[in-house]
């Protein structure tokens, strides 16, 4: 049987992002393997291999990883292997150099580069060249953003072929569609202490440095106090920060104007009692929280970097509080315009009907 593998430094990353190509590779008669670090449940998965991915590349942990890797690679004679992630490329296009010689195609998709236009000089000095060295080892470079493929055609010659795919997709059948009725609005409002007067502002991502929520609680901590009586903001995301957030939200006495809902597998839901879309991030690749936003037809508001530019045409600059605090209010004196966004290029069938040639043609698949 035809065998390929999947490879993400966590397996969260394959479970939020690349199950409807498992699944596609099942229907094709396919084995399908994952590597990746996480024992959680993956659908469509044969066989999975509990790996101790290190996010960081140069990791000691990581030598264990990529030698038990290169075994498994070596041991499974895989027609194709994708590899997702920064250290999981790194790692699979090490470890599958011989298989590479004996047939096995190499396809890694770049979720956003580390280096790009403002990315601090280190992440320049680490990460840049080993994408540049790796790229002799890949069949097939995808990237999700019009910076990374631009600068990928043009430092990365020695990769076999690059394409630009529109991120990974999003379910046009969970997001853009209204399926909660006004009884059933109150009530989610209700269950996170939301009253139907209320501002609500919405930022779905991890709380982290690179997500930067900070740049969003200074923002509201700038509204004149009878604006910010009104508004309730929504951060709906692990907590990567070990309460470091929340620690700011009690300094500033912030308390009943940012909620932080953690993980939650309802977004589509909560999009729907939302007023505002925010992403104050630093960095992106294509974010999925902006794309789901405008298939929900949100006014979104977005910082200036990578990724985002790719979505928004009118973004704030980054951590400057008062552009997103004059921002807010224009969108809440219902200044803000909405666009009709146009969402099909997103939708998770056309993206996977653009991945699905790259497949088949990358294996001459007949």
């Amino acid at each position: 049987m035809k065998k390929v593998l999947f490879v993400a430094t966590v397996t969260r990353h394959i479970n939020a992002f690349h199950i409807p190509y498992l699944k596609w590779f099942k229907e094709q008669g396919y084995e399908v393997h994952v590597a990746s670090n996480g024992n959680e449940k993956i659908e469509y998965c044969d066989k999975h291999f509990n790996l101790p991915f290190a996010r960081f590349p140069l990791k000691v942990n990581n030598i264990k990883t990529y030698k038990e890797l290169k075994k498994i690679i070596n041991d499974n004679n895989y027609e194709i292997i994708h590899c997702h992630t920064p250290v999981g490329g790194v790692l699979t296009r090490l470890a599958a150099r011989k298989a590479r010689k004996n047939g096995t195609k190499v396809i890694y998709t770049a979720h956003g580069f580390h280096f790009y236009k403002g990315a601090p000089l280190l992440n320049w000095i680490i990460y840049y060249p080993i994408e540049k060295i790796l790229s002799r080892y890949t069949d097939c470079l995808i990237t999700i953003n019009k910076e990374d493929y631009e600068l990928a055609k043009k430092k990365f010659k020695k990769a076999e072929r690059i394409e630009h795919v529109y991120g990974v997709g999003v379910d046009s059948k969970k997001f853009g569609k209204i399926i909660l009725n006004d009884i059933e609005k109150e009530k989610l409002r209700k269950s996170i202490g939301i009253d139907k007067d209320n501002y609500i502002i919405i930022y779905v991502a991890e709380l982290s440095d690179r997500k930067n929520q900070e740049m969003l609680i200074r923002a509201i901590e700038l509204l004149e106090d009878n604006k910010r009586k009104k508004v309730k903001v929504l951060l709906v995301g692990k907590d990567s920060k070990n309460g470091k957030y929340h620690k700011l939200v009690n300094k500033l006495v912030l308390e009943k104007n940012i909620l932080f809902l953690g993980y939650r597998n309802d977004i589509n839901k909560l999009m729907q009692i939302a007023n505002l879309a925010v992403s104050t991030s630093k960095q992106e690749g294509l974010p999925v929280n902006i794309i789901e936003a405008m298939f929900m037809q949100l006014p979104i508001i977005a910082t200036d970097c990578r990724g985002n530019r790719d979505l928004i045409n009118k973004c704030v600059e980054i951590n400057n509080y008062k552009q997103l605090e004059e921002e807010i209010v224009s969108a809440m004196d219902t200044k803000y315009q909405t666009l009709k966004y146009e969402v099909d290029a997103y939708k998770i069938e056309n993206v996977m009907k653009k991945v699905e040639q790259i497949y088949k043609e990358t294996i001459r698949y007949e």
